[in-house]
């Protein structure tokens, strides 16, 4: 009786958690609240609280953090070496006689960017080049956004970075090739949903007689035409070598340095490190101390799961399919950091579906990336780049949200079946 009245109590305050990150509450502070008051509810020993919840759990997400830092610090060199700049212009020399090939190229290119480029300042340095133009390709303003921040959302189910920060619940999945078949493929349904929505728009693409001088004058630096295939490179090191993250991300970072021209000098070769590095932590500063405060509450889930055993046994299905059928329709939930959002109230919605083991670990975590990456972070306004997209083209919050959302709800659907069907 006892497990069931703290189950009720540990459920409330779950419920709770979604409606104070949902009302705009700081998400951090409300990671690091859970973490004490399942704590408390739990009855966990003091000791074991101190040892258990508040200080390995953190100690031994350190190797995690430090891929974290490594991949941010490998986007803030592409952008700042020019080697994304310079991959971003090649299409403004697609013919402007072709513009919805010109536009699906533009998406193209962006996704393979952002393979292992990311954060908002690499989001900023693309998008200053790109919108403008997708814009001046005929494209309305809220398709060209969509389709951009789209694209940026298909390769995050690849990128290094952000499959790190999931793993915290999941730690039996491996960035490999049992994986990346999978997240190769997740981000394929995406790019082909962004290609399907470019031709439902085609009507509103006109043959422009705009050139490349039209579009935002930006200084892109001349890159040997080797390093663009950098971006893309940590990932093949993976694949083709089974190289872990750090290694493989440290030797793209020198590749890029030398095929760039940033090594010729040893003064320059140092203010560059010490340039992209500064930058990289700045970027990720926030987020790191976030995920700490993460694998504390996480910790406190996973030693209270037989308190709400009971519950969970009796409301959460037991089939892969029903459940990506289940998370498929409730998708829409991972918008403004609600309960499929890992990175906000849907934190304690991995947590729980990790304790309950019910499922492969490899589906599990696909059924929480899904939605967060093809709802939150492709649609939604809460993503921080998003955010400064649609207020830097002055779009419509409501109109943003109208355009994109349907699409990221379809390739939530998809990819959550497509997941039940590789690993059930």
């Amino acid at each position: 009786m006892s497990n069931i009245i703290i189950g009720i109590l540990l459920f409330l305050t779950f419920i709770g958690f979604i409606v104070f990150v949902m009302r705009g509450g700081n998400i951090m502070i409300g990671f690091l609240i859970m973490a004490v008051l399942w704590t408390v509810i739990g009855g966990i020993p003091y000791k074991e609280a101190i040892n258990d919840i508040f200080s390995q759990p953190a100690m031994d997400y350190g190797s995690t953090i430090m891929v974290i830092i490594f991949g941010s610090w490998f986007g803030r060199v592409l952008v700042d070496t020019g080697v994304a700049g310079a991959i971003s212009e090649q299409a403004v020399k697609v013919s402007y006689k072709h513009p919805i090939s010109a536009a699906i190229l533009v998406c193209l290119i962006t996704a393979f960017i952002f393979t292992s480029s990311y954060g908002v300042g690499a989001v900023i340095a693309i998008a200053v080049i790109l919108l403008p133009i997708l814009q001046s390709l005929g494209l309305s303003k809220n398709v060209a956004v969509v389709a951009f921040v789209m694209s940026i959302g298909a390769p995050m189910y690849v990128n290094i970075v952000i499959i790190k920060q999931i793993q915290l619940f999941f730690p039996k999945v491996i960035y490999g090739a049992k994986y990346l078949t999978y997240g190769f493929s997740a981000m394929a349904v995406q790019m082909i949903i962004v290609i399907l929505f470019i031709l439902v728009h085609a009507k509103s693409i006109h043959k422009n007689e705009v050139t490349s001088t039209d579009v935002k004058d930006v200084n892109i630096p001349s890159v040997p035409k080797i390093s663009y295939i950098l971006p893309v490179f940590p990932v093949l090191m993976n694949l083709i070598f089974g190289w872990q993250p750090i290694p493989a991300l440290m030797l793209s970072i020198f590749l890029v340095f030398l095929t760039t021209g940033h090594l010729k000098t040893y003064k320059n070769a140092l203010s560059m490190i010490n340039q992209t590095v500064s930058k990289a932590i700045s970027d990720i500063s926030g987020l790191i101390v976030m995920l700490l405060f993460l694998t504390m509450f996480s910790a406190a889930a996973v030693k209270n799961t037989a308190r709400f055993g009971t519950i969970l046994k009796s409301i959460v299905p037991h089939d892969p399919f029903i459940l990506a059928i289940a998370f498929g329709v409730l998708a829409p939930l991972a918008l403004f950091r609600g309960p499929l959002m890992v990175w906000g109230a849907g934190s304690a919605t991995a947590a729980v579906l990790a304790a309950t083991g019910f499922f492969n670990q490899y589906f599990a975590f696909c059924a929480i990336i899904v939605p967060a990456v093809s709802i939150a972070i492709s649609t939604c306004i809460t993503q921080s780049w998003n955010l400064w997209v649609v207020e830097h083209t002055e779009l419509n919050v409501k109109d943003f949200l109208k355009t994109g959302v349907p699409y990221g709800w379809l390739t939530s659907i998809i990819n959550l079946l497509l997941a039940a069907m590789m690993f059930h």
